[in-house]
């Protein structure tokens, strides 16, 4: 990190979101908002799949995992966002920025895994609903989500170690809210021929494959549904496929347009636009989309309730 005329980086500035001074107290409110959102949101996702024993299947065990992926996701750059909102200089130091762009490849590629593993559980369930237990064993469920937990650990190690060879030298200005890996790029001094190499490699492994295994699961879920002759029974294999969807529609519509569909006019404005959605809209939304959509869920929440409701009256009462 050393050179001739060159300076030591302790630390990278963010220049964070494009908000206007006068707005600035009105987007942090509204941010924090969001963030709370999704940690209460998820959180309630979690601890419901936890308290119901009714819960504990193939489909709520990859949903729980995914949960979980979403709180951490949007906590490995939302925190940082916040601080630097209120902060006159959105600093963060070079250990902190490598492993932050660590965690957020790390919970970015688990939730695409993730993805992939509930597209092949609803496959199961309605293409061969006879074997869906068989098939979709707890040794089979709990290998895909240690699969992808490995997976993952190693895509971004190999991501992080290669950014770590670099040499970064006067310029430390990202214009960004977080320490995105394409921004860092554009910083370092030194040749990063091989880090773009591999970030085309494993861009194509990591969310081109996974997306098209998606695409091909619902292609035969599809097939088989315009076989049923019951219009009930086509309206309920859609019900269970819906949420899952739109899951899949707004994680991987923004990633692919933003990392793998780049255009020469891409502002800076709309990368970081594109990747508030990603990183935190999506997070929010993805409890409201299962809760809302779930009868299983709505229902546990609803006992739940009423059972704390029950338990409060009695502990009133006395």
């Amino acid at each position: 990190m050393t050179g001739k005329n060159q300076t030591v980086v302790l630390e990278f500035l963010l220049l964070g979101l494009p908000i206007k001074s006068e707005l600035r107290d009105q987007f942090y409110a509204l941010f924090l908002l969001m963030y709370v959102t999704t940690i209460l949101g998820n959180l309630l996702i979690i601890v419901l799949i936890r308290l119901d024993s009714r819960l504990h299947t193939p489909m709520y065990l990859f949903l729980s995992n995914l949960s979980f992926s979403d709180l951490c996701f949007s906590s490995v750059t939302m925190p940082n966002l916040l601080q630097n909102m209120q902060s006159r200089v959105p600093s963060i130091p070079y250990a902190g920025c490598l492993t932050q762009m660590y965690f957020f490849l790390f919970f970015g590629d688990l939730e695409s895994f993730l993805l992939v593993a509930m597209a092949y559980d609803r496959y199961v369930a309605i293409c061969f609903p006879l074997h869906y237990t068989t098939i979709m064993s707890p040794k089979l469920c709990l290998s895909l989500v240690v699969l992808s937990w490995v997976l993952t650990t190693a895509h971004a190690m190999l991501h992080t170690l290669l950014m770590a060879k670099l040499s970064f030298c006067a310029d430390n200005i990202i214009p960004h809210f977080f320490c995105d890996m394409s921004a860092l790029l554009k910083l370092a001094c030194s040749d990063t021929r091989i880090n773009e190499l591999v970030i085309f490699i494993m861009g194509g492994l990591i969310l081109v494959i996974p997306f098209l295994l998606i695409v091909m699961s619902y292609a035969r879920i599809v097939s088989s549904i315009l076989r049923v002759p019951s219009a009930r029974g086509i309206r309920k294999a859609f019900s269970t496929c819906g949420s899952h969807l739109s899951v899949v529609s707004l994680f991987y519509g923004t990633i692919i347009g933003l990392y793998l569909c780049p255009s020469d006019n891409n502002s800076t404005v709309k990368e970081t636009v594109m990747a508030v959605m990603y990183n935190v809209v999506t997070p929010m939304l993805n409890p409201f989309i299962y809760s809302l959509r779930n009868r299983d869920i709505k229902g546990t929440l609803g006992r739940v309730c009423s059972k704390w409701t029950i338990q409060l009256s009695l502990g009133q009462g006395l």
